[in-house]
């Protein structure tokens, strides 16, 4: 409701509403004003342009989601202390750093659409269930079985994911600094 008040279809209407009036007192719109001046406002409400529909974020807001679920993950996990075992705090936390190296530049990102898919999926859902998968087991049944180990292959799985996605993403900058470094050496 509080969209459509201030919205143009609303403001044009009003506007067609007060011509409605204006004319009522200038004694033009007779005994039937009040279905002038509710035409009116239908006419302008129906003639305004429609709302601009924005269906791209922006880079620096989406980065920004990405980065804080991102670090809560690492929080809840460090939370969970003696639950997880011992190496896959610092795996996360590796993980979480490569993939930060990425999303502290938002609009780059936005410019490489499958960079930007990897890095989503990785910190959405792939690293998430990962971790959650293990934590649901019962903590007998994780230690009986070994599911650490499994946690641990699937964390270095998604390391391996996360730096091949960072090396595609920095090519580019890697390839400016050769590209320098030959240029110097042609000088000499």
């Amino acid at each position: 409701m509080l969209r459509y008040l201030a919205s143009w279809k609303n403001l044009a209407g009003c506007t067609g509403g007060l011509i409605g009036l204006v004319l009522h007192f200038a004694g033009l719109a007779g005994s039937y004003w009040p279905l002038v001046v509710i035409g009116l406002y239908g006419v302008g409400a129906l003639a305004a342009p429609p709302e601009r529909i924005t269906l791209v974020t922006d880079p620096e807001e989406e980065a920004s989601a990405l980065r804080s679920e991102l670090d809560a993950l690492v929080q809840r996990v460090r939370g969970f202390g003696g639950r997880v075992p011992g190496d896959v705090a610092p795996k996360l936390a590796e993980i979480a750093e490569v993939l930060r190296g990425m999303l502290d530049r938002p609009r780059e990102l936005r410019g490489d659409p499958d960079a930007l898919h990897a890095v989503t999926r990785l910190v959405g859902t792939d690293m998430p269930l990962s971790v959650q998968t293990y934590l649901n087991l019962p903590w007998w049944f994780a230690a009986a079985r070994g599911s650490g180990t499994e946690l641990l292959r699937q964390l270095d799985l998604l390391h391996a994911d996360a730096i091949r996605v960072a090396e595609r993403f920095h090519a580019a900058d890697a390839q400016r600094q050769a590209d320098h470094t030959r240029y110097l050496e042609d000088r000499e």
